[in-house]
C-alpha cells in the first residue's frame, strides 16, 4: 500500500464512493439478488460471471478469478497506479490528500499527466476562439457547408487551427508555459534545426478527443481541401493512444447504454452528422483499425454494435477485419453497408434519420455478411463457389455452437447451391486440421465440445489462482472475515501455524494484524486487500469474500467445531508422519532418535488433549460431522 497516503484518507475515499456506481460506468450491470452481475471486462465470456457486491464493496469474477475493491478495479481496468486511482477518486468525492511523503518519481508522473490535461483544455479554448474569431470565418463557412449547425459545433467543441507555423507556440509562450511540456502533449513539434518549435496542427478543423471521464486527451485535425494527409491525430502521449480511445463516447455513452446498441462509424463528420440528426448512440474510430480495447470499451455500455461502413471496397475490408474481434469478445455485431457513393455523413443528410434506421434494420449478422462479401468477391461460377467455400470454411469451423454452425452452413449451401452434406464434410476436415490433427493422439489435450482453448486455459488459471488451498483452511479464512469473535481463539490456539497453503496463511495473518491495529473493530473485507502482498492473495481474498463459502454469522456451534476438526485433522497427519519416523528408527535400531521421537509423540498427545478440553469447555454441544 502507498505509505504516504494516510490510511484514514483511503478509508474516507472508500466510504464515500459506491463500487457499483464506479464499475457500472464501464460495465453493464444487472441486479441479481443482493449482488450485481455483468460480463467481465477482463476476459471474453458469453454468460456473465462478473459479480459486484454493494454490501461488501467488492467485485469478483468467477470466470477468470480476478477480484478486489474499487481501487483494484480501477488499477486493472484503466491501467493506472494505485496512487493515481486514489487521487482520481479523491477529486471525485472532494477529499484532500497531502502531498508530503510522495516519491519524486510518482509525483512527477502524476503532475505530468495533470499538466497535459490542462494544456489540452487550454488548447480547446484556443482553437474555439480561432474558429469563432475574425480569422475563422472561412473554417466556419466550411463547417456550415458540411451541414453542421452552431449548436452541434459548440457541443462537440469543434475548433480551428489557423494557417501559420507558430500560432499555438506563441499562445503558450505568452502564458509562460514550458514549450517542452506542450510538445509532450503532441500539440507542437521541435524544428529539425533543433532551435524552436512549430505547430503540428495548421489550417485544419480541430476535433477534441476526450476519454470517458470527459478529459481531453488529444485532437484530430482535418484539412478543408484535398491536400494530404486529410486527417492528422495527436501522436501517442502519456494520456493518449488512438487504439484505446473512441471519438464521441464521452458524449454518447448514456444514449448507448439506454439503447444497449451503438453505431460504429469511421470519421468525425460521420458521427457528428448522425448525432445532429438524432442518432445519438454512435461512436467513431480515430483513423485506425478497430482493436480489442475498443470493443472492450463498448462492452461496458452496449450489448450490440452495428458497424456502419462506406460501400467502397475499403469499407468492406475494414468491416471484415474487425469481425473476428467481436467474435473473440462475444459481442453481437451486425454490418450495415450503405448504398454506393455514400458514407454515413452524406447518407443521413440526403435521406434523413428514418431512412438510416430502415437501413439499420437490414444490417446483416456477421456470418451472412461474410457470405455475401465472399460471393460478391468471387462470384458463383464453379471456381467462384470453390473460392467462397475456401474463404468461409475456416470461419464456420471456428463456431463453437453446433446449432449456430449448422444454421450458417445451411445458409451458405442455399446461397451458393452446394449440397449441405458436402459443405459439412469440408468444414469438419478444416476443424480437424485447425486442432492440429491430433485426434486420439497420445498426450493430446482433450477438446471439450463448445469450449475454446482460451476458455479451458482460463478455467485452469482460475483453479490455480482462486480454487487452490485446502477446503478447511478456506472455510476458516471465510469465518475469520465474517466473524471477528473467533479471532481470539485463532490466535490462542495458533491455528494459522497449522496451515499448509502459504497464501491462505498470509491472508489470515493480514486479517489478524488489521483487526489488532483497528482496536478490534469489525473488519470490512475490502479494507484487507491493500495489506496483501500478491495479486493471487488479493484474488483469493475476494473469492472468499464474494463466493459461496458457508455463512457463519448465525451458526455459533459450527465455528469452534470447524476449528476443532481442522486441528484434529492436522494433528492426525502429523501423528501419522511421526509414527512412520518412529517405526523407521526402530527398524534402524537408532535408540537416540527413537527416544526423541517418542518424547515428541508424548508432548503432542498432551498438547492435543489440552486444546481439546479448552474447546469442549467453550462449546459443550460439539458434534463430529463430515
Amino acid at each position: 500500500m502507498a505509505g504516504f497516503i494516510p490510511e484514514d484518507k483511503i478509508s474516507e475515499i472508500q466510504n464515500s464512493v459506491d463500487i457499483v456506481d464506479i464499475i457500472s460506468e464501464s460495465v453493464l450491470l444487472k441486479q441479481a439478488g443482493r449482488n450485481f452481475t455483468g460480463l467481465c471486462p477482463f476476459h471474453s465470456e458469453k454468460a456473465p460471471s462478473f459479480s459486484v457486491s454493494r454490501e461488501k464493496q467488492m467485485f469478483y469474477c468467477f470466470g477468470c478469478g480476478v477480484g478486489g475493491n474499487v481501487f483494484s478495479f480501477l488499477v486493472k481496468h484503466e491501467g493506472l497506479s494505485f496512487v493515481e486511482v486514489v487521487r482520481k477518486l479523491a477529486r471525485r468525492v472532494g477529499v484532500e490528500l497531502p502531498e508530503h511523503g510522495m516519491s519524486r518519481e510518482i509525483k512527477k508522473r502524476i503532475d505530468e499527466k495533470e499538466q497535459l490535461y490542462v494544456l489540452n483544455k487550454e488548447s480547446v479554448a484556443f482553437f474555439q476562439d480561432c474558429l469563432l474569431g475574425a480569422g475563422g470565418q472561412g473554417a466556419l463557412d466550411y463547417l456550415k457547408s458540411r451541414g453542421l449547425n452552431r449548436e452541434v459545433i459548440e457541443f462537440f467543441q469543434i475548433g480551428y487551427a489557423p494557417a501559420g507555423w507558430d500560432n499555438l507556440v506563441q499562445f503558450f509562450s505568452k502564458k509562460k508555459t514550458p514549450l517542452d511540456a506542450v510538445e509532450k502533449a503532441g500539440l507542437i513539434a521541435s524544428r529539425q534545426s533543433g532551435r524552436g518549435f512549430y505547430d503540428r496542427f495548421r489550417q485544419r478543423i480541430i476535433f477534441p478527443i476526450s476519454n470517458t471521464r470527459n478529459k481531453v486527451v488529444g485532437f484530430g485535425g482535418r484539412v478543408m481541401d484535398e491536400s494530404l494527409p486529410k486527417y492528422l491525430n495527436t501522436q501517442e502521449t502519456p494520456i493518449f493512444n488512438k487504439s484505446k480511445n473512441l471519438y464521441g463516447l464521452n458524449l454518447t455513452k448514456m444514449a448507448c447504454r439506454e439503447t444497449s446498441e451503438a453505431f460504429l462509424v469511421e470519421g468525425y463528420f460521420d458521427l457528428i452528422a448522425l448525432y445532429q440528426h438524432g442518432v445519438k448512440n454512435v461512436v467513431a474510430t480515430l483513423g485506425t483499425s478497430l482493436t480489442l480495447d475498443h470493443i472492450r470499451m463498448l462492452k461496458g455500455f452496449v450489448k450490440k454494435v452495428v458497424l456502419v461502413f462506406d460501400s467502397d471496397n475499403a469499407g468492406s475490408k475494414a468491416a471484415i477485419r474487425s469481425i473476428p474481434l467481436f467474435r473473440q469478445e462475444n459481442v453481437e455485431a451486425r454490418v450495415m453497408v450503405l448504398p454506393k457513393g455514400h458514407d454515413p455523413d452524406s447518407f443521413i443528410f440526403k435521406f434523413g434519420d428514418k431512412a438510416f434506421y430502415r437501413a439499420a434494420e437490414k444490417a446483416l449478422d456477421i456470418i451472412p455478411f461474410l457470405i455475401e462479401s465472399a460471393v460478391a468477391k468471387h462470384g458463383l461460377s464453379s471456381e467462384g463457389k470453390l473460392a467462397v467455400i475456401t474463404e468461409m470454411k475456416g470461419t464456420l469451423s471456428s463456431i463453437e455452437d453446433p446449432v449456430a454452425r449448422s444454421i450458417y452452413i445451411k445458409e451458405l449451401s442455399e446461397r451458393i447451391g452446394v449440397e449441405q452434406n458436402l459443405l459439412l464434410e469440408s468444414i469438419r476436415k478444416e476443424s480437424f486440421k485447425s486442432q492440429g490433427g491430433n485426434r486420439g493422439s497420445k498426450g493430446a489435450n482433450p477438446v471439450v465440445p463448445g469450449s475454446s482453448t482460451r476458455s479451458v486455459q482460463r478455467q485452469n488459471t482460475a483453479r490455480a489462482t482462486v480454487g487452490g488451498g485446502y477446503k478447511a483452511e478456506r472455510k476458516i479464512i471465510s469465518m475469520m472475515l465474517q466473524c471477528p469473535e473467533v479471532l481470539s481463539d485463532i490466535v490462542a490456539w495458533k491455528v494459522l501455524d497449522l496451515f499448509e497453503d502459504h497464501n491462505l496463511k498470509a491472508i489470515g495473518r493480514a486479517i489478524l494484524s488489521l483487526y489488532e491495529t483497528r482496536a478490534q473493530n469489525p473488519l470490512d473485507p475490502s479494507d484487507l486487500l491493500p495489506y496483501l502482498e500478491t495479486e493471487i492473495q488479493r484474488n483469493m481474498a475476494a473469492s472468499l469474500a464474494m463466493g459461496d463459502e458457508e455463512c457463519w454469522s448465525e451458526n455459533q456451534s459450527r465455528k469452534r467445531q470447524l476449528i476443532f476438526q481442522f486441528m484434529e485433522y492436522t494433528k492426525g497427519c502429523k501423528e501419522k508422519l511421526l509414527i512412520h519416523k518412529i517405526k523407521e528408527a526402530e527398524a534402524n535400531n537408532d535408540i537416540d532418535l527413537l527416544s526423541k521421537l517418542l518424547l515428541e509423540h508424548q508432548k503432542m498427545a498432551l498438547a492435543s488433549q489440552k486444546k481439546k478440553m479448552a474447546l469442549l469447555k467453550k462449546s459443550s454441544n460439539i458434534t463430529i460431522f463430515e
